[in-house]
């Protein structure tokens, strides 16, 4: 036989599980373009540089996270902080050695029998994470369309992939991460992804502002909607479509516990759309515009995120229908602020629908369907009689989620930060040349 690592895992099961992760993590990799699309939707079709930016960002996340960001991710952790970036394969994924673990033979360690058990190679997981990266610093961007150097995100996307998205999923999606150990689970990125690029882009808004205010700015120039129905419908379909890799190619495996996943998933999303439709209606008795029925889908994916496969299907549909008045809650407070811009939604949807869903995990979750997506010792919810074991859980969330936010504010403010003085400003002198007029007015 081949394949002799392969004895705990049937090999048409290890074939199965390798293609499915691959086709999952393509369907991630559209995700990131489509969040270029995206913002063309909902800026306008001349912002063209939201695709270079897209397509720029894939193949930073591929490039970066080949050298060494998915070893600081996912090789074993020193310390429960950060993965060893020396670890075997060793950096561009073993470089020219054919006998690099999981490169022809074998699986990437966390995929054997004593951890995950899913047999995936180093080849397929990476190409998985390395999607995931690029559309979690994707959704970080778009606070950073038309006021930003290209160069200033090309700079903090490589940092970026080494240490910023790194060291959180290293905590927690790495079965020796320190919050992993500790009892926190995420499914999909609840908060490695969407809560986490929430915090990372207001660092960058922040800066943007300090620059803004040395330019005589009272207040920020704010980048104005200019809806496209047809880019923004392409857009949703698009990630709507990737979400499928997203969600049910975090199980790792393809089981029934992934055809579950998609049901969670597309539940919820039609759920919060039905939602946010109605509430929008209701609140201004006219027929809401197709912006927020883009944002009321991606709002009910982003909530069912990190519990996807902790939860039942009846489950999706709640936390789908929370989804709309949430955002819209969570918007009309957000938009408040006149120290900087959000047209895209990041912070009223992925900053706060990444939270909500994290701490839904404490109330949804079922014990079944959480042992089948792999996480066997997460209890059921409050909802479902998990009592004080649920607590704990709650608990062990709440305590993850502060952390991972301030710590990944910080340090995204002191590199972009550095960024700027290496660059001479963060912000494009061309885009504030009317702007500066108008506010002075």
């Amino acid at each position: 036989m081949f394949f002799p690592t392969y004895a705990y895992l049937p090999l048409l099961d290890f074939l199965a599980n390798n293609l499915w992760v691959v086709m999952a993590a393509l369907l991630v990799f559209i995700m990131t373009i489509a969040v270029g699309l995206l913002e063309v939707g909902e800026l306008g079709e001349r912002n063209d540089v939201a695709l270079i930016k897209t397509i720029m960002i894939t193949c930073v996340a591929i490039f970066v996270m080949a050298i060494i960001g998915f070893n600081t991710a996912f090789a074993p952790t020193i310390g429960g902080i950060i993965g060893n970036p020396l670890y075997l394969p060793g950096l561009v994924l073993g470089g020219f050695s054919s006998s690099a673990q999981g490169l022809l033979i074998g699986t990437w360690w966390s995929m054997a029998a004593s951890y995950f058990n899913t047999g995936l190679s180093t080849g397929s997981y990476f190409l998985f994470e390395a999607a995931f990266a690029a559309v979690t610093f994707a959704l970080v961007s778009v606070v950073m369309l038309r006021k930003v150097k290209l160069e200033a995100v090309l700079i903090f996307s490589a940092i970026y992939f080494i240490i910023i998205w790194n060291m959180p999923a290293a905590w927690i999606w790495n079965p020796t991460g320190w919050l992993y150990v500790m009892g926190m689970r995420d499914f999909a990125g609840g908060l490695v992804v969407h809560a986490a690029a929430g915090a990372a882009g207001l660092a960058i808004v922040l800066q943007i502002w300090r620059e803004e205010r040395k330019r005589g700015l009272r207040q920020s120039p704010q980048v104005p909607i200019k809806a496209s129905k047809g880019w923004l419908a392409l857009a949703i379909l698009l990630l709507w479509m990737g979400w499928f890799g997203f969600n049910p190619g975090s199980v790792l495996a393809f089981n029934s516990s992934a055809l579950v996943v998609v049901l969670t998933t597309f539940l919820a999303a039609s759920s919060s759309f039905i939602s946010i439709m109605f509430f929008r209606y209701m609140i201004t008795k006219t027929k809401p515009s197709i912006v927020y029925g883009v944002n009321g889908i991606l709002m009910g994916l982003i909530i069912i995120t990190p519990l996807a496969g902790f939860v039942s299907p009846a489950s999706a549909i709640i936390l789908g229908l929370i989804g709309g008045p949430l955002f819209l809650l969570a918007e009309r407070y957000i938009s408040r602020a006149k120290w900087f811009t959000d047209p895209v939604g990041l912070f009223p949807g992925h900053l706060v629908g990444g939270i909500f869903g994290v701490l839904m995990i404490a109330f949804f979750a079922q014990h079944s369907f959480a042992a089948a997506a792999g996480s066997a010792s997460l209890p059921n919810g409050l909802l479902f009689g998990g009592g004080a074991a649920a607590l704990g859980q709650l608990g062990i969330e709440a305590f993850g989620i502060a952390v991972v936010l301030v710590f990944v504010f910080c340090i995204s403010s002191i590199f972009i930060w550095l960024v700027s003085k290496v660059l001479g400003g963060i912000t494009s002198d061309e885009y504030y040349k009317g702007a500066i007029t108008k506010s002075r007015r």
